[in-house]
């Protein structure tokens, strides 16, 4: 049993989907899954949505949560195993270097392979306990930002090219989108379970 770059638990051989980003999840999220079955799950989030509306608003609704919330209260873990709001923006924001370069990586050299990361490793290696939740959200709404503006500079025809994930196989800059908007919302949710006063 490990955890998805979205921090979901999955269990399948030694291996591990890794996607956009990894975090652990509630408990009442926590489901044994395949690359395909998060894939398929994390899209369900973004069905009848606008992906590009749903990234440009993240950066807002992070800020909103983490506003007024002292930052001791933003690092407290709510079980042993599962991340903190802190861990979880700086995930956020660590997650969007990977998905801008993957996007980049593909532009330039469309069929290129792109690999899988361990998110829970980059959570220990990282230190993102220590990090300052409202600089992860503020690096995280730089980062998005230079991405949006990337993407709106693309041909119709750039959108359909694709890399070949490790785990995932064929993924296309639409697809990657629409799992990056996806992968926002199973977060935004994630926190307002943690903090439910800040629900939005």
């Amino acid at each position: 049993m490990a955890e998805n770059e979205s921090g979901d638990v999955y269990t399948f051989g030694a291996e591990k989907p890794s996607g956009i980003g990894t975090l652990s999840l509630s408990s009442e999220d926590e489901m044994k899954e395949t690359p395909q079955q998060y894939t398929q799950r994390i899209l369900g989030y973004v069905d009848g949505k606008q992906p590009l509306e749903v990234q440009a608003t993240t950066a807002e609704k992070l800020e909103h949560l983490v506003k007024d919330v002292p930052t001791t209260k933003l690092r407290e873990r709510p079980a042993g195993d599962k991340w903190s709001v802190s861990e979880i923006v700086a995930h956020l924001g660590d997650a969007e270097i990977v998905t801008g370069f993957r996007m980049r990586l593909i532009l330039g050299a469309p069929g290129a392979p792109i690999a899988a990361y361990d998110a829970d490793s980059w959570v220990a290696s990282g230190h993102y306990e220590k990090r300052d939740p409202r600089k992860s959200v503020e690096q995280f709404r730089v980062l998005r930002e230079a991405n949006l503006a990337l993407l709106e500079s693309l041909t119709p025809e750039q959108w359909k090219h694709y890399g070949m994930h490790s785990e995932r196989g064929q993924e296309a800059i639409e697809l990657i989108v629409r799992m990056a908007a996806g992968h926002d919302i199973n977060h935004l949710q994630q926190i307002e379970r943690i903090l439910p006063a800040k629900r939005i």
